[in-house]
């Protein structure tokens, strides 16, 4: 479910707030971004005025060119200087952003992780992508261009303006007049641009969640005939963002057309009243201006202006930096404190652990239907456990409430603890839980079995690998347990994916072990086979298993079954281990 902000002003402010936070983790990268500019703008002042020195000394005093060679080479110098200080501040400007973005990616990423992948507040994976990929993207601008641009226009034309008033008051007067004029309607342009934007930014993150959502489930969508309906969705959202990003691009161009007329009016002022001034048709100054003061006060007149055309080329960055952070606030929550620790699910070593079940009240993730209503269950630690029950009797859900994956709405607790007091590192390093569909990556089957303990040896892999009965079908591929596989098992059975997903478990060292369904795609040869297996690791450690198979849960030591919203003690013989 999206989330909205309050109201559009509460997201931009706090739009803002987060934008200064994460400024900090620019580095060194971003205060040379800032800096640097500045300092060429104290170089371009030097530059201008041994400039206007030199053409004064030539024009009016006629010295030779022999001795107006030292200034030329200085100025040649400041440029050259300048230059490269700008080619400095531009790349580190590109740096900053980029460890800015990156660092709110992985930020964005181990607050999803955190999550339970059953919360129904979750974004779709195509929406979750398009924020973290597209939306964080976006800020790119901002920092390496809003954030200089903003500081040479706040102070530069400031210390410009300072140096030229004591050289001639009344085109000090000019800038300082004129100079302000352009914040004030780029500011008028900048609300109407922002909320272009917005909308720009939310036609943006529907096309590209829609699209991979879409492209996920291409073959359904393919199977049920739905393919060209989609594709002409897909072609309308496309027209309506490129409408969107064209209004926004109209609205840049506007506050670029502003800025450069009034930019224009107050060179050209500064330009008349030097002329003016020159021909005796103005006396507003006590002394004769001089062809340098003259000369320095137009080669300064556009460079006032400069940092402000800057900033107004890139104010749209602004924006657009903005837009982004709310759209990623609307799919994904509250972005999470830069610099926090990402939450340690590391495998925990531990003894068995118990589950109490005290009047369990368990609905379906609508609400509408209640799984089990106020149902009793206590699970030893060690024991080893059947729960039965037909398909979409809640099987799954009871697991996945165990697991932490469900809220309850009452009575479990693991250890003698309730629940909620479990963070996610200790339910996730403690316990281990197989799903019916389990998910396996694009990589080699060493490489999907491993995901279970990243540091794992070759050996402590293979071995896992024999615990699942993996190495029969293994043998037979190209490159063994080196045999790269597709998303979600793609040239892999079901039967074979689910083992390369079992094999994990015989990885960890977990106190509780939760399995479902883990032999439905087996035969019974088979399912003996691993089952004893399992058995044998589960020695010690607390075992619960839904499942079909009376087979199954004769080999453990109690079966429950869900009947009725409750859970009923299911009579069964207990098999001895390794007996077919």
């Amino acid at each position: 479910m999206n989330r909205t902000p309050a109201t559009p002003k509460d997201a931009d402010r706090q739009a803002g707030k987060l934008l200064s936070r994460l400024q900090r983790h620019g580095g060194v990268a971003l205060w040379v971004a800032l800096l640097l500019p500045l300092a060429g703008g104290g170089l371009l002042v030097w530059q201008a005025w041994t400039l206007a020195d030199v053409l004064g000394r030539a024009i009016e005093s006629g010295e030779a060119p022999a001795l107006l060679l030292p200034s030329v080479g200085l100025i040649l110098a400041l440029l050259a200087i300048r230059a490269g200080l700008g080619a400095l501040g531009e790349q580190a400007g590109i740096a900053a952003a980029e460890r800015i973005k990156q660092h709110l990616r992985q930020a964005l990423f181990q607050n999803l992780l955190a999550r339970s992948p059953r919360d129904a507040d979750k974004a779709s994976s195509g929406l979750a992508a398009a924020a973290i990929v597209d939306q964080v993207e976006a800020l790119d601008g901002y920092f390496a261009r809003y954030l200089p641009a903003a500081l040479q226009a706040a102070l530069l034309p400031l210390i410009f303006g300072a140096i030229i008033l004591p050289l001639d008051w009344v085109a000090g007067v000019l800038f300082l007049v004129t100079a302000p004029l352009i914040p004030i309607f780029m500011a008028l342009v900048g609300w109407g641009a922002q909320i272009a934007t917005d909308r720009q930014a939310r036609a943006l993150s529907h096309l590209s969640g829609r699209f991979a959502d879409r492209l996920k489930g291409l073959l359904t969508l393919k199977l049920f005939g739905r393919a060209e309906a989609e594709t002409a969705g897909i072609v309308a959202a496309s027209e309506a963002l490129r409408k969107r990003t064209l209004k926004v691009l109209r609205i840049a161009f506007l506050s670029s057309a502003v800025l450069e007329f009034f930019a224009a009016l107050g060179v050209a002022g500064i330009a008349l009243y030097v002329g003016l001034t020159f021909i005796d048709y103005l006396h507003l100054r006590a002394s004769p201006l001089t062809l340098h003061v003259g000369m320095f006060l137009l080669l300064m007149a556009p460079e006032i202006y400069n940092p402000l055309r800057l900033l107004a080329s890139h104010y749209h960055d602004r924006a657009t930096a903005k837009a982004g952070l709310v759209e990623i606030e609307r799919q994904l929550g509250a972005i999470p404190e830069a610099g926090s620790a990402p939450v340690d699910i590391a495998p925990r070593s531990g003894p068995a652990i118990g589950i109490v079940l005290d009047k369990l009240i368990l609905r379906t993730p609508d609400r509408m239907r209640a799984v089990l209503d106020e149902a009793d269950l206590t699970i030893a630690p060690g024991q080893h456990v059947a729960i039965l029950g037909s398909s979409g009797s809640g099987k799954t859900s009871l697991l996945e409430t165990i697991a932490g994956l469900r809220p309850p709405e009452s009575g479990i607790s693991l250890d003698g603890r309730p629940l909620a007091e479990w963070s996610a590192a200790e339910l996730r390093g403690r316990v281990f839980m197989l799903t019916q569909k389990p998910r396996l990556i694009h990589a080699s089957i060493a490489d999907n079995i491993a995901l279970a303990r990243p540091d794992a040896s070759r050996h402590d892999i293979e071995r896992a690998a024999e615990g699942a009965a993996i190495g029969g079908f293994a043998a037979a591929l190209p490159e063994g347990l080196d045999t790269l596989i597709g998303e979600d098992g793609i040239g892999l059975s079901g039967g074979q994916a689910q083992r390369v997903a079992l094999a994990r478990m015989f990885l960890r060292d977990a106190g509780l072990v939760l399995l479902d369904e883990p032999t439905a795609h087996l035969d019974p040869a088979l399912e003996d086979e691993i089952i004893g297996k399992v058995l044998d690791y589960c020695a010690g450690r607390t075992l619960v298993i839904a499942t079909h198979s009376h087979n199954l849960a004769n080999r453990l030591d109690k079966a429950w079954r869900i009947a009725g919203h409750g859970l009923v003690e299911a009579p069964h013989h207990r098999r001895k281990r390794g007996v077919a």
